[in-house]
Parts: C-alpha cells; sequence; structure tokens
C-alpha cells in the first residue's frame, strides 16, 4: 500500500483548464445545495447527499477520456454533471418527475446511460464490482484499451463481491480500477466498528495489485491518482485499488441526520471541504477572485432555473401494459434456418454441446465463464474441445466466484457481448443469487439497455449425489420479474432452446437436468436449430387427464402414459419447456379438452412452480375442470445421497400414479 503524495499539479496546468476543473467541481456542489434547500422548504422528499465529497467524483471523471467506463454510486452526482449529462432530464430524474430517464422506475441514480459509459447502480453496492470486470474485459476483448472505474463505499468491502470482482480483474490483468469512498460511517456505523484495519488500500497486496490511500478532498490529488492508475491499465499491467479518505458530512440521507456523529468531527472536515480548498488554491495562484464569483453565480443560477423547472413537470405517470412493455428487451429479427437431416441417436448432453457451438460458430460476441469449462470440458464436458475451437479469449475458466462471474457477464453484456455462464451445478448459483434477482434482471426495466446473458445450470437427482448437486430450485427463480427459464426435456429442445436462449436480448436461465445427459438419446436436426422460448409442445395427445410437467417429468409422465394406455386411459402430456413466459394458452386448450389437471414436477411440492399452474387453470378455467387440479412434487426434503431415499421417499415419480388415478377417479 502506498500513500498519493500531496499534489500541487495547479502550478503546472494552465488557467482555462484550472477555471474548468473548478467549474465541473463547482456543479454538483451547487445541485447539493439546491437539493438541500428543497427538502428544507418540504418540496423534494429524499436526498442522498453527497456534500464534501465532490472531489471524488469530479476528479475521477476528469482523469478519464470520454470512452472509458463510470459506475458510480449514490453520492457521485459528479459523475454525471462532469460526463455532461443533459441537466433537465437529469432534475426530472432526482426528483421523479416526466422526463427522468428511469421513467420513475428507480430513484436518483439508480441509472445508466451507456452512450455517456455511465453504468447505473443497484442499492447492493459491492454488486457492481464485478459489472467493472466485464466492461475492462469487453475492451480488451475488442482489442481497446478503455478503462472502467468502479466506485464502492468502506461498508461494501466487507462483502464477498469486493473480493470476487478484485480476485478476478487481478487473475485476467484487467483494466479496471478500483475506487473505495471511505468517509467514516455505514449510516450510523463507524468505519472502525466495521473494518479491522485503518487502511483498505492494505487489501490490495493480497489481489497482486496496487493499493494507494489518496485525500479524497484534494481534487488534484485525486486527478492524478486516477491518472496513474489508468496509464497502469491502458498499459496492460492490470487493476489498481485506490482509497479515497473523506467523510460524508451529511446524514446517510438527509432525514436521518448526524445527531450521531460528534460534532467536532464534521467540524474537522469542514474545514477540508474540496470545493473550498479549491478555490483557495486558485486565489494563491493568483486568479481573481471575482472570476469565481462569477462562475459561482452562473453556476447557481443555471441549477436555480433548471431545479424549478423540473418542479414544474408532471409526477410520472403508467400504465400496467407500458410498464411490462418494457420489462423484456424486444425481440430481434432472427434468420431463417435451412431444413437440416435428422440424427435419430444423439445424447442429450451431445445436442447440448452442438447447440453451443453452433452459437458460438455464428456469432464471435458469444463468450464462456465457469468453472473447468476451458481444458477439463466443464465438469459434464459439454464444452469439451471448446478451448481449442474458439480459443483462451472466448473460452475462460473463472474462480469458483459464481457471483462475480454474472456480474461480469452483466459488464461484457452492456458493453456489446453475449455471455454464457456456466454455474457447474445448479445448487451453487444461490451464491450469485443477488446478481441475478437484482442486476441482471432489472437493468433493462429500469434503464432500457438489453441484458443477453445466458446461464446454464445442471440440475436435479436421480443420481446419488446428495443435498448440494441434487437441487430442483426452478421455482425460485420463476419469481423473478425480467428473467427468462427454459427447461429442455428432449435432445431437440436441449439444442434449440440453448440456440434461442444465447440469441435473447434478456438474462436466460436454461436448467439442464443431468439425469438426461447420457441416459436419454433422440432425434435431432444435425444443422442450425431454435426452438422458441415460451412455447410448449404436446409431447403426448389424449382425451382423459392433462399431465403437464418439464424437464425428467416429462420421462415419468410418458411411462405412465404408456402404462395407463392398457387400460383405456388416454394421458395428455404437455412438456412447458419454458417456464417463465410459460404458454398458458396451450395448457388451458389441453384442459378444456380433458376437463382434468395433474402438474409434475421434480423440486419439493410446497412452493413449487406446478402450484402457479394449477392456481391460473382454477382462475381460468374453472368452469372445464371435472376434479380439483392435483399436484405431484417432491418431498419437503433435503435430498439424500442414499438413492434408496431418494428414491422411495423424495421421489414425486414415486407418487405420480396413485395422484393421476385418484384425480380421473373424482
Amino acid at each position: 500500500m502506498s500513500v498519493a503524495p500531496s499534489v500541487d499539479s495547479a502550478t503546472r496546468v494552465a488557467e482555462a483548464d484550472l477555471l474548468a476543473r473548478y467549474r465541473a467541481l463547482r456543479v454538483p456542489r451547487a445541485v447539493e445545495d439546491k437539493m438541500l434547500r428543497l427538502i428544507r422548504q418540504n418540496r423534494l422528499s429524499k436526498w442522498f447527499s453527497g456534500y464534501g465529497q465532490e472531489a471524488i467524483a469530479v476528479g475521477c471523471a476528469l482523469a478519464l477520456k470520454d470512452r472509458d467506463w463510470l459506475l458510480p454510486m449514490h453520492r457521485n452526482l459528479g459523475v454525471w454533471t462532469t460526463r455532461g449529462v443533459p441537466l433537465r432530464p437529469l432534475f426530472c430524474q432526482l426528483m421523479g418527475r416526466e422526463g427522468g430517464f428511469t421513467k420513475g422506475r428507480d430513484r436518483t441514480f439508480h441509472f445508466g446511460l451507456p452512450e455517456r459509459r455511465i453504468v447505473g447502480m443497484i442499492s447492493h453496492l459491492a454488486a457492481m464490482l464485478p459489472v467493472a470486470d466485464g466492461l475492462g474485459l469487453a475492451s480488451r476483448l475488442r482489442g481497446e484499451d478503455a478503462v472502467a472505474v468502479a466506485f464502492t463505499g468502506e461498508g461494501a468491502t466487507r462483502e464477498g463481491d469486493f473480493h470476487e470482482a478484485l480476485n478476478l480483474a487481478a487473475v485476467w490483468s484487467l483494466p479496471v480500477i478500483f475506487v473505495v469512498e471511505n468517509n467514516g460511517y455505514g449510516l450510523s456505523t463507524p468505519t472502525a466498528d466495521a473494518l479491522p484495519v485503518t487502511d483498505i488500500a492494505d487489501a490490495a497486496a493480497g489481489y497482486g495489485m496496487p493499493g494507494v490511500v489518496v485525500d479524497g478532498n484534494d481534487l488534484d490529488s485525486v486527478i492524478a491518482s486516477v491518472g496513474a492508475a489508468v496509464v497502469r491499465a491502458r498499459s496492460g499491467e492490470g487493476p489498481t485499488l485506490l482509497e479515497m479518505k473523506t467523510f460524508r458530512v451529511r446524514g446517510h440521507e438527509e432525514a436521518s441526520g448526524t445527531k450521531y456523529v460528534p460534532p467536532a468531527l464534521i467540524a474537522e472536515w469542514e474545514t477540508r471541504d474540496p470545493v473550498d480548498r479549491y478555490r483557495a488554491r486558485l486565489a494563491d495562484l493568483g486568479v481573481a477572485v471575482d472570476v469565481l464569483d462569477a462562475i459561482d453565480a452562473e453556476i447557481e443560477a443555471e441549477i436555480e432555473a433548471v431545479a424549478e423547472w423540473a418542479l414544474t413537470q408532471p409526477e410520472v405517470t403508467a400504465t400496467t401494459e407500458h410498464e411490462h412493455a418494457d420489462l423484456y428487451a424486444p425481440a430481434r429479427p432472427q434468420s431463417t434456418f435451412e431444413s437440416s437431416p435428422v440424427d435419430d441417436g444423439v445424447r442429450f448432453i451431445d445436442a447440448l454441446s452442438d447447440g453451443l457451438r453452433d452459437a458460438f460458430d455464428a456469432d464471435d460476441t458469444t463468450v464462456l465463464m465457469g468453472q473447468d469449462v476451458a481444458e477439463y470440458g466443464g465438469v459434464f464436458k459439454v464444452t469439451a474441445g471448446f478451448l481449442e475451437r474458439f480459443g483462451a479469449e472466448r473460452i475462460r475458466n473463472t474462480p469458483i466466484i459464481e457471483s462475480g462471474a454474472l456480474g461480469c457477464a452483466l459488464g461484457l453484456a452492456i458493453d456489446g457481448f453475449r455471455p454464457v455462464v456456466e454455474m457447474q451445478y445448479a445448487d451453487f448459483i444461490t451464491c450469485g443469487f443477488n446478481q441475478i434477482a437484482n442486476n441482471l434482471t432489472t437493468t433493462h426495466y429500469r434503464w432500457g439497455t438489453a441484458v443477453p446473458v445466458t446461464i446454464r445450470a445442471p440440475f436435479g437427482g436421480g443420481i446419488g449425489a446428495g443435498p448440494f448437486h441434487s437441487q430442483s430450485p426452478e421455482a425460485w427463480f420463476c419469481h423473478i420479474p425480467g428473467l427468462k427459464v427454459v427447461v429442455p426435456s428432449t435432445p431437440a429442445d436441449a439444442k434449440g432452446l440453448l440456440r434461442s436462449a444465447i440469441e435473447d436480448d434478456n438474462p436466460v436461465l436454461v436448467f439442464e437436468h443431468k439425469a438426461l445427459y447420457r441416459s436419454l438419446r433422440g432425434p435431432v436436426p444435425t444443422g442450425p436449430h431454435r426452438v422458441a422460448l415460451g412455447e410448449a409442445t404436446v409431447v403426448r395427445p389424449g382425451a382423459d387427464l392433462t399431465l403437464v410437467t418439464w424437464g425428467v417429468g416429462v420421462q415419468w409422465a410418458l411411462a405412465l402414459a404408456d402404462r395407463l394406455s392398457g387400460e383405456d386411459v388416454a394421458l395428455e402430456v404437455v412438456d412447458l419447456r419454458t417456464l417463465v413466459p410459460w404458454d398458458r394458452e396451450t395448457v388451458l386448450a389441453s384442459v378444456r379438452k380433458t376437463n382434468r389437471l395433474v402438474v409434475l414436477h421434480e423440486a419439493a411440492r410446497t412452493g413449487g412452480f406446478g402450484a402457479e399452474i394449477a392456481a391460473e387453470v382454477a382462475e381460468a378455467a374453472f368452469a372445464a375442470l371435472d376434479a380439483p387440479p392435483a399436484r405431484v412434487g417432491g418431498a419437503d426434503l433435503p435430498i439424500a445421497f442414499s438413492k434408496a431415499i431418494e428414491q422411495e421417499v423424495y421421489s414425486a415419480q414415486a407418487r405420480l400414479t396413485e395422484v393421476v388415478r385418484r384425480t380421473l377417479a373424482y
């Protein structure tokens, strides 16, 4: 760890540039002053102030080129103003008025502007750090020299994403600068109560990168320190950790106040105010005070006028149709494939591999990331041979960082790539849940950027793998707006659905049942193949009962249908294929024909996705039912290692026949 020396670079900068720096620093301060007045006047309900911390955001932005990325936080107003974001829509955004960047869907600075190379935050601050890794990787893959600068607070450095992001950036030598704003408090908790060290920059040594402590209230020191890190990043030497020492002189947000902070401590830091310090420095260098006063007056008048104008704008209005229309990125036109010969005996796993390979052949923006996916070919060998075919830049082993890999994928997607992330087992996806639930799936709805990220997740039991390698967690993810969930059950669908998922401009989670990998064979087109997302298929027609299922459940359902056909019972088996969005029309049409419904899934019955299907059918087709909708699921237990326990106690298959017969007899 090193300490950035005090910088008197102002003596080496032309007066015009000095005044440009002062102006850049003064704009966010004028906005702060106006917002605080509006709070006191009860004309604004909430404000997260960065008062006294402006030099960090402004200095970082000034040290970069327009091609570089910034990932700011809620106190980094200076990033937007320094990057030239128009003030009128910015104030509408801050005040929740029509014309704001998120259309009222998120507050203050939770939005991105890719055209300005700004990425919007989520409240889980550390989660944005791996996103910067993805942006840095995108730059390198294109042979460009853009740098990504990600901000976080000292409190968020205790989160796992901080470790995962720094580790990945260092291992891959990415052009990323991590800026930690150490402002003394995490809401009301003093830093000393949350961190066992004085300098967070000391942590950099553990990742093999430089760590520098910077006076975050000195604009010139910030610019110089970031500038040095930028030179290092552009030259291919990798990331840097910069700890900006500053202080939050206002409350976490204005309503909470600062009663928990010793008044003397606030007074001490007020003497180090970055705007006052820079103004005094310019005056010492001979810049006329009336010149500075004129700049202040001009900026304050502009901010006053724009803020008052924004307050006259209407509150955000919305319709259900409009909100749902923006949940997903729209579908892109796709070329059609010529029909190709069919191979009748393709294994499920080989069809997956073929579909993935075809997608990578067709689009060189596809990138694969995951544990052991390169030389080893993945633990199930789906990607065997991919490293040799596509090269190490596109087929990338990651450390054990589910959250970091998913965040990195988001960064790649924002900058135009189509990443595919392999979860070694679906059970491990919980370690990346936040990135999926709060980052990947909200981005398009909040600020309109497509997120073409595909997540492959081998799931399910039946192989004696125990409770941590056998789960069927699909229901967790069906409850997340903005995510698409796919579960193929045949080799042809495995190939076609995976191709469609990769080409989709939204995050898609593809669950692949491990028990089908090498046990199931079927006909598969030899050429490129797509299966549309959101379309179920009737895999066996019948008139007596509709059996809806997915994944390995399709094989169970077909086996039962074969047995019952000898009793003159005709089950109609519907394979959903896509759980979100699921094909209501096909299911309802089948139920209206058979008048009975059983939903089957391997996952635990309570809270399973089958409950959603049963409820929808009960609401939409109640009059067509001759029996109550029934659900068959696994026992509400962890999945045991013992195959006897799994098959005889846990398995839904063991209860399927009984439930179907009971529903038929009702």
